[in-house]
């Protein structure tokens, strides 16, 4: 699927960039693998990680979604663009909410129309489940992005530029998750957590790039394609991570839910399941459901489907976390204080 294409990433030296690179470049053979990120410390140090003789196909651009020029600049020749640029840290954005809407809202309009005139085969953009009935701006940026990738199918004209999305849940290690925050404040013997009945849904960075991949090669052109991956309450997380440590109740932040969705009840009316995720098509193709389901497969979602962090049917054991976190960190979780 990517050998000998021209592949550029947004974002590219943030935690999902730098494993989709690691997948695409054991996996695959592409002409060029370009790596689109602001952060000039980040790229030297990931060339460092990959360096020049042993990874021939990868180039580094410095360069910010919101810089319309720049994108058209960097998107010459490139046939299929991962969009994971974003600000995308809950409290940032809510005290900063300008800066969160120029790149998350500003920046994924520009990512569309240079692809768009460029001639780029497929765009696919990441996002997230505080997209779903957003309560914060984070989320309510990402919803708007959301519509926006999905409606540019309809106005790409004569190009042939496909645009979908995929929409996961919390990434165990990544940075700014709560894992790595729990691993850093365990020797403290405190944990802080905002509420005990809270849930989330959680998959690793691993399972998020092959999710991505496996998109890239299904998408048709306006799906959110949708994971099926466990939850986990964060009471049970902290006690995996740190079981000797003791939990400090400190109520929820601003722009923060008890539990997330992926689908809601009236999303499900155009959402289709399959055996490991879920395609929702966009509310303009509604009427097209079992059109698609005729040539890719899939059973229509029941009445009142919803897919929610709190009423899923795959739960996480803390031992199942422990050994995520081990495998992740090269350390035994639950060495904490007094250990």
């Amino acid at each position: 699927m990517l050998n000998d294409k021209v592949i550029l990433v947004t974002g590219g030296t943030g935690s999902f960039g730098q494993a989709f690179t690691r997948a695409v470049l054991s996996r695959y053979k592409p002409r060029k693998l370009i790596i689109f990120s602001r952060d000039e410390l980040k790229q030297s140090e990931m060339r460092e990680r990959f360096p020049r003789d042993q990874f021939e196909s990868l180039r580094f651009f410095i360069g910010d979604v919101r810089d319309r020029d720049r994108l058209y600049r960097s998107f010459d020749g490139v046939d299929i663009v991962v969009h994971a640029a974003a600000l995308k840290q809950v409290p940032t954005a809510e005290y900063n909410p300008i800066e969160a809407v120029k790149t998350n809202v500003l920046g994924a309009a520009n990512v569309i129309d240079a692809a768009i005139d460029h001639n780029v085969q497929k765009v696919i953009a990441l996002s997230t489940d505080k997209a779903v009935s957003p309560v914060n701006l984070y989320g309510a940026t990402k919803l708007c992005s959301d519509k926006l990738f999905s409606a540019a199918n309809s106005y790409s004209g004569y190009h042939s530029t496909r645009f979908s999305i995929v929409r996961y849940g919390n990434v165990i290690g990544s940075r700014g998750s709560v894992v790595p925050l729990f691993l850093k404040l365990r020797t403290s013997g405190v944990l802080p957590v905002t509420d005990p009945r809270m849930t989330r849904f959680w998959l690793t960075l691993e399972q998020g790039v092959d999710f991505v991949l496996a998109s890239l090669q299904r998408m048709k052109g306006g799906e959110v394609f949708v994971p099926k991956i466990p939850s986990m309450k964060v009471m049970d997380l902290a006690e995996a991570i740190a079981p000797d440590c003791r939990v400090e109740i400190t109520g929820i932040r601003p722009g923060e839910k008890l539990h997330e969705f992926m689908i809601t009840p009236d999303d499900a009316r155009h959402t289709l399941e399959y055996e490991s995720y879920y395609v929702i098509l966009p509310t303009y193709r509604a009427g097209e459901l079992h059109h698609y389901m005729d040539h890719n497969g899939g059973k229509c979602c029941p009445e009142g489907f919803r897919y929610s962090s709190d009423g899923n049917s795959w739960w996480l054991s803390r031992e199942e976390m422990q050994r995520v976190v081990e495998h992740l960190c090269g350390t035994k979780p639950g060495i904490g204080h007094g250990a």
